[in-house]
C-alpha cells in the first residue's frame, strides 16, 4: 500500500498530491517559511521541500523510532519529536530544525507531544500517568508538568489557538468522542461537535478563523489506519462542521498541526485502498 502526501487548497477545494512513496509516511507540518513540510516514515523524520518534492531524512541522533507526533516551535528554530523505543514509552525531545543532537524534555512515558503555545512557553502532549490518557502540559525547557484535563475516558490530540487562550482537543466520555476545548489554564471546558461520528485531531488555523478535524465513521475505536474518514471544518466559534474531502486514511493522516502559515492550504496523508 502507498502513501500520498497531498494538499488542499481551501478557496477552491482543489487537492494537489505533493508526493507519492512506497513508504508508510504520516502527520506532516508546515515549516515557518511555508517552503517545506516535516513528515515522518518507519521511524524516522524526512523534510519535503515543496518546490522538488523528495524526501531528505532530518539528523535525528540516537533516535531512532519517531513516531507521528512531532512538530515545529513557533519561532521556526526547533523540531519537537515524539520517539517510541518501545511500544508505549514514548518520550518527549527537541533539536534544531535542520537537525542534530536532541534534548530530553519529558521523560516520563508515554508521553505524546501535540502542541506549542504560540508564545513558545508551553508544550502541549497527552499523557498516561494514571488509568486514562489526558491533556498535560510543561515548559519546552522540561521541568514539572501540569495537568489540565480530568474525568475523560481518554483525552488526545490537543492544539493551541493562534491567540494561545485555548485548548482543543478530542475527548472520549461514555463511548462518545467529541471535539472539546478548555482553557489552556484547565479552566470552562466546552464542548464543540455532537454528533454520531468518532472525532479526532483538532487543528486551529493560524488566522484563527477554522478548525480543521478527522471524523471517523461511528463505532470505531481508538483512531486506527486504512479507514474511510472524513477531513471537517468547522468555524472556529463552534457551529456545524463542513466536510471537505472523503478519503482512505485515518492514523497518519493530519495527527499534528498541518495548516500552511498563511491558512489558505493544509496537508495531509492519505493511502492507497487495499485491492478488492
Amino acid at each position: 500500500m502507498s502513501s500520498e502526501l497531498a494538499l488542499y487548497d481551501l478557496a477552491s477545494g482543489e487537492v494537489r498530491t505533493v508526493l507519492r512513496t512506497e513508504t508508510l509516511i504520516e502527520a506532516p507540518n508546515w515549516t515557518a517559511d511555508g517552503q517545506s513540510l516535516i513528515i515522518n516514515g518507519e521511524g524516522r523524520l524526512y523534510r519535503v521541500d515543496l518546490r522538488e518534492p523528495r524526501m531528505v531524512a532530518i539528523d535525528t541522533g540516537e533516535l531512532k523510532a519517531v513516531n507521528n507526533d512531532h512538530g515545529i516551535s513557533p519561532d521556526g528554530r526547533l523540531l519537537v519529536v515524539s520517539d517510541s523505543p518501545v511500544r508505549g514509552q514514548s518520550r518527549i525531545y527537541t533539536l534544531p530544525l535542520g537537525g542534530g543532537t536532541p534534548r530530553l524534555v519529558q521523560g516520563l512515558t508515554p508521553s505524546y507531544w501535540h502542541g506549542w503555545s504560540p508564545d513558545g512557553a508551553r508544550l502541549a502532549y497527552v499523557a498516561k500517568r494514571t488509568n486514562a490518557f489526558q491533556i498535560y502540559t510543561c515548559a519546552p525547557e522540561g521541568g514539572p508538568e501540569t495537568q489540565v484535563t480530568d474525568g475523560f475516558d481518554h483525552a488526545d490530540g490537543p492544539d493551541y489557538t493562534p491567540d494561545g487562550q485555548w485548548l482543543w482537543f478530542n475527548g472520549e466520555k461514555d463511548g462518545s468522542v467529541q471535539l472539546w476545548r478548555v482553557r489552556s489554564s484547565g479552566q470552562d471546558l466546552q464542548q464543540m461537535t455532537d454528533d454520531e461520528r468518532v472525532n479526532w485531531f483538532p487543528h486551529p488555523s493560524p488566522d484563527g478563523q477554522h478548525v480543521l478535524y478527522l471524523a471517523y465513521e461511528n463505532g470505531v475505536q481508538g483512531h486506527p489506519r486504512h479507514h474511510e474518514v472524513q477531513l471537517r471544518l468547522l468555524p472556529a466559534a463552534g457551529g456545524e462542521p463542513r466536510v471537505l474531502l472523503a478519503l482512505f486514511g485515518g492514523q497518519g493522516s493530519l495527527n499534528v498541526p498541518c495548516w500552511a502559515p498563511d491558512s489558505r492550504q493544509f496537508a495531509f496523508v492519505r493511502y492507497s485502498r487495499p485491492p478488492e
